[in-house]
């Protein structure tokens, strides 16, 4: 790209380089392989930002190109709120839950074959063909497996990506589940101000489920991509005198034409979440920081807070922006699996569960070609498999996930930081070796295999 183009396209980059950077959308194109292997590229093993200053080859600054590109992302994923403005997700002053533990040894050499492959690979070995950073396994509310590699511990924190609009998603349930919000009232009846935008004529629940009709683009090599526009307005840097566009989210939002008709197919876009938590906000008359803190970190009594990347005037990044610790993810992950109730406690109402546990509808979400999920569903920004387990997952880029499993009574979180960023990519080791596991467990416990 060359000429005026390139030149705006670089000012965006720029300008932008805090958001996208965590956002993650434009890393496919910074990640061209061959890449370093697991070990490799270990953020310990390249002494990122070590020392006192770092060496100038060490640093991992704020440009865009350079800290979405691989390996440097596996040290920032680690260190997001390092990078841009955020806000504290509070757990409340009290005890964390105690977690009971029973390792299961013997799960490292669980063995699998990957989708499309021939040749079976080990759980362990699937660890580091993933760039997996962090993974925990609970199964009948038990931790019966922990693992962290590279820049991630039990103390750290760790980039959610999109596993943040599941959080999200529960939020609007638990609201449609009190009373507070309807999911077949049109958007406007919250917010007014979406009125000429394609959320307009969208039901709530359209929007829960991402069957909206909205045109809106993500191409990064196109500086006129709707993506940059949005990302614009995200971004928490002071815009230029001259700058003419949405100055938040909020206003982006308010601008967004139709494509196509509601309620016919499900297509992925993260501005459904965006408008989602600007939903709940209204319905609940409380910001989204105050009903994740209120109606899940304070139940859960989750060991850690957990922060929230921010736009210039303190809008959530619902799409994208939660950082939060392993064991935090894996007992939201709990919470789920048990209708709402851990630890002989309930926390959310089984009817918002339910709505999700359940899933979508698969006709609606079979031209969306998701080739690693045939035959799922999405549901109120989860993502549901159909498999004979009845799983299902919140997901977001580069290996992040919290996967249930009802049948399996499992539960596994995973952070990684894979060198593309596309889940398609790493699904074919993820998927069976979560599957693989489930299988084990349920074996463990009539005595054909032992921990």
């Amino acid at each position: 790209m060359t000429g005026p183009n390139f030149k705006k396209a670089n000012y965006r980059f720029h300008l932008l380089a805090p958001l996208v950077v965590w956002l993650c959308f434009l890393s496919d194109a910074q990640a061209q392989g061959p890449y370093l292997s697991d070990e490799e590229s270990n953020p310990n093993t390249l002494g990122w930002m070590t020392g006192f200053p770092p060496a100038e080859d060490k640093i991992v600054g704020t440009d865009l190109m350079e800290v979405m590109s691989f390996p440097k992302i596996r040290w920032a994923f680690c260190h997001m709120r390092e990078g841009q403005g955020s806000k504290r997700i509070f757990r409340g002053i009290q005890a964390p839950a105690a977690s009971e533990e029973a390792i299961y040894p013997h799960i490292d050499e669980v063995r699998f074959t990957p989708i499309g492959g021939d040749k079976t690979m080990t759980w362990k070995e699937s660890l580091s063909a993933n760039y997996t950073d962090g993974i925990i396994v609970l199964h009948k509310g038990k931790l019966v497996y922990e693992y962290y590699n590279g820049c991630l511990t039990r103390e750290g924190r760790h980039g959610a990506m999109s596993v943040t609009k599941s959080f999200i998603g529960l939020l609007a349930e638990l609201l449609i589940a009190d009373g507070t919000l309807e999911d077949s009232a049109l958007v406007t009846r919250y917010v007014p101000e979406l009125g000429d935008s394609a959320f307009g004529s969208a039901t709530v629940r359209q929007v829960m489920d991402m069957t909206t009709g909205l045109k809106f683009t993500e191409d990064y090599a196109d500086p006129n991509s709707d993506i940059w526009v949005y990302a614009a307005a995200g971004s928490p840097i002071p815009k230029p005198a001259d700058y003419k566009g949405p100055k938040n989210f909020y206003e982006y939002l308010q601008t967004v034409k139709a494509e196509g008709a509601h309620d016919e197919a499900f297509a992925y876009k993260s501005i459904n979440t965006d408008a989602l938590a600007w939903i709940i906000s209204r319905a609940a008359d409380q910001s989204m920081i105050e009903l994740m803190s209120e109606r899940i970190w304070k139940p859960l009594r989750n060991e850690q807070e957990a922060d929230m990347l921010i736009d210039s005037i303190g809008t959530p990044l619902a799409a994208g922006g939660l950082n939060l610790s392993l064991r935090d993810a894996a007992r939201f992950g709990q919470a789920m699996l048990g209708r709402g109730v851990i630890d002989g406690e309930r926390v959310f109402p089984p009817s918002a569960v339910d709505s999700i546990a359940n899933g979508g509808d698969p006709n609606k979400y079979a031209s969306a070609g998701y080739t690693t999920l045939p035959g799922g569903s999405y549901r109120s920004m989860w993502w549901h498999l159909h498999n004979e387990h009845g799983a299902y997952s919140a997901r977001g880029r580069h290996g992040q996930a919290i996967y249930v499993d009802p049948k399996a009574d499992m539960v596994i979180a995973r952070f990684a930081t894979y060198p593309v960023s596309f889940n398609s990519k790493i699904d074919p080791t993820s998927l069976p070796a979560y599957h693989a596991v489930a299988k084990y467990l349920l074996a463990s416990e009539v005595g054909s295999a032992g921990p």
